[in-house]
């Protein structure tokens, strides 16, 4: 007995590639899908990377800030010249060329925080001395580094780091050396108060304030003039300068460390490590807007950064100084 095979036959070709050609349209429609879901989810990651990294930054800055008594960067506007000294400022391409680095143009630097004892030695980092007083005897380079204001830093902002001939130029504005002396007063008339001080502060020629027991021992202006707070040592109690700035796309921090170096075979202020705080960075910006009152001097902060999928996060915040956070 013979059975029929009719109703058991195969495809044709033609049903075979009709079939594998609307096949082929659901797999890429799919892929697609699929693609734009992994798209969307890398572009979220490192979106969240981003706001994370500028967040972390923000608040190392914010926090300098808010627990320093002494703003060393911005300085106030200088009126005669054709750049604004208060705003320091820098954009970068999100890829910069290999090996290039920036000039500190965009930089915040503040004196050391009286809460920083790396060492545990029970004194404060910045109370070089270890006299339980802070930043009470500068020497003439008040950074005590060696080098005009702060070690490799553009402090004038005229793009050029580190100019000037002398190391106590101190606002590195080629105005002269010691010529703004801790007094309250703009003695040189470039728009900022006491950035310039010699080894004798308020430059009244005596120890300490002239006619003032500063130490507390019972004899008045005893000693050098230069010796600020009368115990007999000379410029022993320099500023430590905490410093923000870019190098190529990265935002690094200077911190000061008590182990202190030697320069030109001197204990100096040049005793730091620098460490990354954020990546992917393409604009920094720092502003010491005009202050009302010189007790609430204000910062304001403003940090981008730009991942590799174009992904952009910008975060900025206003700080005032010594306010603490």
């Amino acid at each position: 007995m013979t059975r029929s095979c009719a109703n058991s036959r195969g495809f044709t070709l033609i049903e075979l590639l009709i079939a594998m050609a609307l096949a082929g349209l659901v797999l890429a429609a799919m892929s697609g899908l699929v693609n734009n879901v992994l798209g969307t989810e890398e572009v979220t990651t490192e979106r969240n990377q981003l706001q994370r990294d500028a967040r972390f930054a923000l608040q190392r800055m914010a926090r300098a800030v808010a627990e320093t008594r002494h703003l060393m960067l911005p300085m106030p506007d200088k009126p005669d010249t054709d750049w604004r000294e208060n705003v320091r400022e820098e954009t970068v391409p999100a890829s910069p060329p290999e090996g290039s680095s920036s000039k500190a143009t965009a930089v915040l630097a503040v004196s050391l925080s009286a809460d920083v004892d790396l060492d545990a030695d029970g004194f404060p980092d910045a109370d070089n001395d270890r006299d339980g007083r802070i930043d009470e005897d500068y020497p003439a380079d008040i950074a005590y580094d060696f080098n005009p204001g702060i070690h490799l830093i553009d402090d004038g902002g005229g793009g050029l780091v580190d100019e000037s001939f002398s190391d106590n130029d101190d606002d590195e504005r080629l105005n002269g050396n010691n010529e703004d002396p801790i007094n309250g007063l703009d003695d040189d008339a470039d728009g900022v108060i006491d950035e310039d001080p010699g080894a004798d502060m308020n430059a009244d020629g005596a120890p300490g304030l002239a006619g003032v027991d500063d130490d507390g021992d019972g004899q008045i202006d005893e000693g050098d003039a230069a010796d600020d707070d009368e115990d007999g040592v000379i410029d022993e109690d320099w500023l430590d300068a905490v410093v923000f700035h870019l190098s190529g796309n990265s935002l690094i921090e200077r911190h000061p460390v008590p182990w202190d170096e030697t320069a030109n075979g001197f204990i100096s202020g040049r005793d730091y490590v620098e460490s990354v705080i954020a990546e992917n960075v393409t604009r920094f910006r720092v502003e010491r807007p005009v202050s009302s009152s010189p007790g609430h001097q204000l910062v304001n902060l403003t940090l981008e950064l730009t991942g590799p999928t174009g992904s952009v996060v910008s975060l900025t915040a206003r700080v005032r100084l010594g306010g603490a956070l």
